[in-house]
Order: structure tokens, then C-alpha cells, then sequence
């Protein structure tokens, strides 16, 4: 679900860069008023648990590949403002360091990723869980349901961008000037990976998730809420879960196939028999230190490939802490000012 740059045309791009502004500054404000500054590390666990997670790529029958975002438990534990940070700081690191996802694309990745998803399955979740106890069963169901819904709505996002391209832009000739598939294909290829692949491996990560916490730390989901603790809660294990995850992402390889619409240049010119311009002209403009999470001298053999990918994603994971640690020192010094002045 990553697009990549020269997919959508600049106009697309800078369209949907400018619907995430407002979408980023109010989460900044809300984050600030709603989650404790000592639940600023949870972010972290949050944007590190969805990074790590989108590595895990899945098979898909018709050659391609699929992957879950996470965005449906981090929307039901951090509320669905804290998500849209987390997934758009993970989405950033992807895209900058690792070449997952393009950099103008970057706006229309947080579009699909980071606000249709999380906001989506915040508010399906929070109708099915209702006023139930913390530990009901409604609440995973509901986590179920809505990490399904989410993904494959925020799909259908993805998909409508990139099948509205070849009628938006086009050459004087006809010939598509960016991403060559219409709606009519656009459409039902991204549906056929998610609704039946993606969508219940995501449907199922959320309520495993969402049922280990309710068993082991249950306060975890009063973070976002009034009811939240004052102390920090304990979630020492949230990280060794992430750790275990880094250590099996090399998993991810195994799938065969690119994830549709995240073809190569060389890829889309060996299906089409040509590059359309615009793609060609936009797609080389970022070089990712760490293509496709791999190691410059590290990407030779299947166990060469996997240490790369563990040591890219323990990277990935390392950047995501520092930027969120900086993010909370910002809000304690501004918890504090607040507090001087009163």
C-alpha cells in the first residue's frame, strides 16, 4: 500500500500533502491535551510495533504481496490522533531511509495509512465496544472488525489514487503519464489482496493484540481516556514484543513478488513494454540509504538478506525512538511552562 513516487502526479501529491497539514497540526494538539507526557514512550512502542509489522509481507495468489499496518490497535490503545503521529513518523523513516513509499508521496501514504485507517477503526471499534467492561469480549470482536474495515478502506483509498491517474493525466497521444492502471483494475487488484489476505491477517493481529492486553495490561486501554492512571503504566513487555518481531522480520522475504502498484520502473516497462514519463521522471528522484531494507554488502544470499533486515529494522526502530523521545522532552518542557504560568 506504500506508493511509490512517479506514481501519482505532482498535483495529486501536493493535493494530498495539503489534506494532511490540518490532519498533523490538530494531532499535535490533541496529543498534547489528551495523552499524559509519561505516555509519549507508548507512541513510540506504537509507531515501532506499525513499522515493524508493514515488513512482514504476505503472499498474495495472484503473484504480489500484502502487508498489515497496525493502525487498527494503535488507534484502539493511543486514540486515533496519537496513531496518525506514530504511523506518519514510521511511514517517514520508510520512506526516507528505506525507499517504502515515496517521498512526494509521502502525503498521500499518511492520506490512506496514517487518518483513513486509524480513524476508521477507532470509530467502528468504539460503536462495537459501546460502554462494555474492559476486559468484554465485544472489545475484541470490535478490534477484529475494525482493523478489517480500516485496511481495506484505507486500500480502497490508495486504489482510487492511483486509478484516477491514467484519466487525469494523460499524453496528448492517450498514453498514461503516470500510474498506467485504471479504476476499473486499480479497484478490484488492490481489493483482491486485502479483503481476502491483508484485511483478516490485520483483523486477527488486532484482536490478538487488543486480547493480550486486555488479560495482561488492561489499563493500557484507558490511555487515551479520562480514566487513564497518572503514573506511567508498566509496558516493559510491549517492547520485548517488538524485539521478537525485529528477530522473525526476515519472514517477510519469503514472500515472493512486489506488492501491487509498487513495481520498479524496470518492473512496470517488463509487464507494459514502457516506462509512462512522468513515472519515469519522478520515480529516480530519491535514493533511500537502505533500499528495500537491505544492506549495501548484506543483500547477496537469503542469510545475508535476513541479518539486513533485522539490522535495518533494529535502525528503523532506534530512529523512531529518538524522534518520539524528543517529541516527549518537547512536551514536558511545554507541561511545564504551563504549569510555571498558572
Amino acid at each position: 500500500m506504500h506508493i511509490p513516487d512517479g506514481y501519482l502526479s505532482p498535483q495529486t501529491c501536493a493535493v494530498m500533502g495539503a489534506a494532511m497539514l490540518p490532519v498533523w497540526a490538530t494531532a499535535v494538539k490533541k496529543v498534547k491535551k489528551t495523552i499524559k507526557t509519561r505516555y509519549v514512550p507508548l507512541m513510540a512502542i506504537g509507531a515501532a510495533f506499525s513499522f515493524t509489522i508493514m515488513m512482514y509481507n504476505i503472499p498474495i495468489p495472484d503473484g504480489t504481496t500484502a502487508h498489515a499496518v497496525g493502525a487498527g490497535i494503535l488507534s484502539i490503545i493511543l486514540g486515533p490522533w496519537a496513531a496518525a503521529i506514530s504511523i506518519s513518523v514510521a511511514l517517514a523513516i520508510q520512506a526516507l531511509l528505506f525507499g517504502d513509499g515515496g517521498i512526494l508521496a509521502f502525503g498521500a501514504n499518511c492520506f490512506n495509512m496514517a487518518f483513513v485507517f486509524p480513524f476508521t477503526s477507532y470509530y467502528i471499534y468504539r460503536l462495537i465496544a459501546g460502554r462494555s467492561d474492559i476486559t468484554a469480549a465485544r472489545r475484541w470482536v470490535g478490534g477484529l472488525i475494525a482493523g478489517y474495515v480500516g485496511i481495506n478502506l484505507a486500500a480502497l483509498c490508495a486504489a482510487v489514487e492511483f486509478g484516477l491517474q491514467p484519466t487525469l493525466f494523460h499524453a496528448a497521444s492517450g498514453a498514461p503519464l503516470y500510474c498506467p492502471y485504471p479504476l476499473n483494475i486499480a479497484v478490484p487488484a488492490m481489493a483482491f489482496g486485502h479483503l481476502l489476505i491483508a484485511g483478516p491477517v490485520e483483523a486477527v493481529a488486532t484482536a490478538l493484540v487488543l486480547r493480550y492486553i486486555q488479560a495482561a495490561n488492561p489499563d493500557l486501554l484507558t490511555v487515551g481516556s479520562t480514566l487513564a492512571r497518572e503514573e506511567a503504566h508498566g509496558y516493559s513487555k510491549l517492547w520485548w514484543g517488538v524485539g521478537a518481531m525485529i528477530l522473525l522480520s526476515p519472514l517477510g522475504l519469503l514472500a515472493q513478488g512486489t506488492a501491487w502498484g509498487e513495481w520498479g520502473a524496470d518492473e512496470i516497462k517488463d509487464m507494459l513494454g514502457f516506462i509512462p514519463a512522468g513515472l519515469e521522471h519522478l520515480s529516480d528522484s530519491w535514493h533511500a540509504l537502505m533500499p528495500d531494507y537491505s544492506i549495501p554488502g548484506l543483500d547477496g544470499s537469503l542469510w545475508q538478506s535476513a541479518t539486513g533486515y533485522i539490522l535495518t529494522a533494529i535502525a528503523g526502530v532506534a530512529i523512531i525512538g529518538a524522534i518520539t523521545y524528543l517529541f516527549g522532552k518537547y512536551q514536558r518542557r511545554a507541561d511545564q511552562g504551563k504549569e510555571m504560568s498558572n
